[in-house]
């Protein structure tokens, strides 16, 4: 009894000892995954100019254009477009294109797990996208500062995870990385033209429409977070866009494929 006793704490500080070394590993393995992945990817000329240069290209036009009203409805655009070129996009069309080489493959073969793996193969973009997203949006907060700084963080993460997950999620279904051009296109423009929908009309026409669909929430909450406003309206926002992001996560659990239609 003595010995079952005392052997006990030592096989619980095994399997906690365990647990905190496959943790270590997966995480070092996403790393090691994101940083091979930013090399091909400033490489790759296709690849560099979508994920590079159009959504600094498209956050310059914003500005130029002039055309959205308030400070809170520009960042709004600038958020939602340059995030859904810089990662959705770029994102869908890298998991394709590692999936037709078979480097998915090779790379489930290793120590990482599945989760590391697409961590670290999508790592890369959404950080490329944060420092753009701080460019574009510390140009907009000299000219006209946001009210609350902390809910426009909020909600640059939340658009960071949620185009991820989309990403993830049209990556089943696209079979080459052409084709992913073609099948981001309807969520991208769903998006996108929410979030200009919203700029022409504000919050008098269809609210709870612009709400529910992907975009909308996180345009609104930009808005908000930008202008200032009633915050108590901020769980009514946040809501529809965690629901987006988790249903393309589910989504994308059950249509990625690791490897290429045979």
């Amino acid at each position: 009894m003595t010995s079952a006793t005392t052997d006990s704490p030592s096989s619980s500080s095994m399997s906690t000892s365990t647990s905190t070394s496959t943790s270590t590993s997966t995480g070092s393995g996403a790393l090691a995954i994101g940083l091979a992945e930013l090399h091909m990817l400033v490489r790759n000329r296709t690849v560099a100019l979508s994920a590079l240069l159009l959504p600094l290209a498209f956050g310059a036009g914003t500005f130029a254009l002039g055309a959205y009203g308030t400070g809170g409805m520009l960042a709004g655009v600038q958020v939602i477009g340059m995030v859904g070129l810089g990662v959705y996009i770029t994102a869908t069309t890298t998991l394709a294109a590692r999936r037709q080489s078979l480097h998915l493959k090779r790379l489930r073969s290793g120590a990482v797990g599945d989760v590391g793996i697409i961590a670290g193969l999508v790592l890369p973009t959404v950080v490329v996208s944060l420092a753009q997203i701080v460019i574009v949006l510390g140009v907009l907060a000299v000219r006209e500062p946001p009210v609350n700084a902390a809910l426009v963080i909020a909600a640059v993460v939340i658009a960071e995870i949620m185009f991820a997950g989309f990403a993830f999620a049209t990556a089943g279904f696209s079979t080459s990385p052409e084709h992913a051009q073609y099948t981001t296109m309807p969520i991208f423009m769903v998006t996108l033209g929410v979030a200009i929908w919203w700029t022409v009309t504000g919050a008098d026409d269809l609210l709870w429409l612009k709400r529910v669909l992907p975009g909308g929430g996180l345009m609104e909450l930009t808005v908000l977070a930008w202008n200032g406003g009633d915050l108590s309206v901020v769980p009514v926002l946040l809501a529809p866009t965690l629901v987006w992001a988790a249903v393309a996560v589910v989504a994308g659990m059950r249509l990625f494929r690791w490897e290429p239609r045979r």
